[in-house]
């Protein structure tokens, strides 16, 4: 069976939707090398060659390639598909919350895209939260919906001292001791990422616990401050932090990211609404303590190998802190229990469950297409 994905993040290796469709073709070429894997690139750039591609180019080069079957690997099916799409839907942020639906265009493109959405012959959901979203908002049948898991890439394990130490050089992080430790938060600094409140819960956690300790945020920073992209360091100013409590690290390399999360003494996500959440996924796979949200996706991922908060309670937030940074008894459990709750997803299962809908799809066509030859 040859099958073509839309590959429009594939040279954005950094971005969710780039890591995804890269790691799963990888995965599917490794489970299934008796298939063929195309992966179909825009030439144009820009807005509207964006959309023409996804509506109408995408699937003419399916065609020319004589593709069995189109996979869309992110939110842009075709309104009118010509052939057998499959499409997958990490999540319905743009449709969910309000500050993400952007100008008139952006939502007239998400109206697009999900009416597309509801002619595919099937799609894949990244969680049971998706799923849920999917078919409430979408109005899609559930049973056309099917949750595959992603993973976090083999190269996130547990690390030796000297690579850890080569990073906290590198991006001059502190090195945690017994009587202080390195609280590290990494990703985006959007509203939903929810900065702002393990900023206001360590700066509780210094006056009442631990005043040694340091945070630790990884990411960029966009230079103007807004609604959309609040700028950490207002927050800290607003709870009377000193310069020296907070590393702003910035950019951080792909191939340092096991290292710094394992330099941590926890990782902290808590993030209002996530589809998956790769980042606590991979800050456990790492052998690193996590206290992340109990919204959105986020339970399914973690289980009961992390600590679970309310996004909202700073004071739940600095107590939790507090239990990782001064009970080493509860971070060696938590420890053991992250690493065997990333080991439950891989990407060889998720390319297992990928290939079962493929499948399906196609056993659907094929009835469909015999009955209506009969009537």
């Amino acid at each position: 069976m040859k099958i073509a994905l839309n590959g429009t993040f594939w040279d954005r290796p950094t971005t969710g939707s780039g890591q995804y469709v890269r790691a799963l073709v990888s995965a599917l070429g490794q489970l299934a090398p008796e298939n063929e894997y195309v992966v179909i690139a825009p030439k144009a750039e820009g807005n509207l060659g964006k959309v023409w591609f996804e509506q109408i180019a995408f699937e003419r080069a399916c065609q020319r390639e004589r593709a069995a079957l189109a996979h869309v690997p992110y939110f842009a099916p075709p309104l009118f598909p010509r052939m057998k799409t499959i499409v997958t839907i990490h999540d319905l942020i743009p449709l969910l919350l309000p500050l993400y639906r952007g100008s008139l265009l952006v939502r007239a493109y998400t109206q697009l895209v999900a009416a597309g959405a509801r002619r595919a012959d099937a799609i894949i959901a990244d969680s049971e939260w998706t799923k849920r979203d999917i078919v409430q908002r979408l109005g899609i049948d559930a049973a056309r919906v099917r949750v595959v898991y992603l993973a976090a890439d083999a190269r996130y394990r547990p690390c030796d001292a000297a690579a850890i130490a080569t990073v906290r050089r590198k991006y001059a992080l502190p090195d945690p001791s017994p009587r202080s430790g390195l609280l590290l938060y990494l990703g985006g600094f959007d509203q939903r990422k929810n900065v702002r409140v393990i900023i206001e819960a360590f700066a509780r956690l210094r006056d009442l616990y631990a005043a040694g300790c340091r945070l630790a945020l990884a990411g960029v920073i966009l230079g103007k401050d807004s609604e959309f992209f609040p700028d950490p360091r207002r927050s800290a100013r607003a709870v009377n932090l000193p310069d020296d409590a907070i590393r702003y690290v910035g950019w951080v390399d792909e191939a340092d990211k096991p290292a710094l999360y394992a330099s941590a003494t926890a990782f902290l996500f808590p993030s209002l609404y996530e589809g998956f959440g790769l980042p606590p996924l991979e800050a456990m796979a790492c052998g690193t303590p996590v206290i992340c949200s109990n919204a959105s996706s986020l339970p399914e991922v973690v289980g009961d190998a992390a600590l679970t908060v309310n996004p909202n309670d700073v004071a739940a937030w600095a107590d939790a802190m507090r239990e990782v940074l001064t009970d080493a008894a509860r971070r060696v459990e938590m420890r053991e229990r992250g690493i065997a709750q990333a080991a439950r997803f891989a990407w060889t299962r998720a390319a297992e469950e990928t290939l079962a809908v493929y499948h399906q799809s196609s056993a659907n066509r094929a009835s469909l297409h015999a009955r209506d030859s009969r009537d």
